[in-house]
């Protein structure tokens, strides 16, 4: 995923600031605790796609 469009992406649930985690290939938002699956490049922001960071 091209980290220069990080900047324009943030949390669908609490319009947070997302981390992106390259090993993950997930985006992370620590003020909803979600995670967002990056597939084929393309960040899934769906939050029936995320799982929860407390798991």
């Amino acid at each position: 995923m091209e980290t220069k469009y990080l900047e324009t992406l943030v949390c669908p649930v609490c319009k947070g600031q997302l981390q992106y985690k390259p090993e993950l290939q997930e985006l992370h938002c620590p003020a909803s605790k979600l995670a967002f699956p990056i597939r084929d490049g393309i960040p899934v922001m769906l939050e029936n796609e995320a799982r929860r960071l407390d798991e």
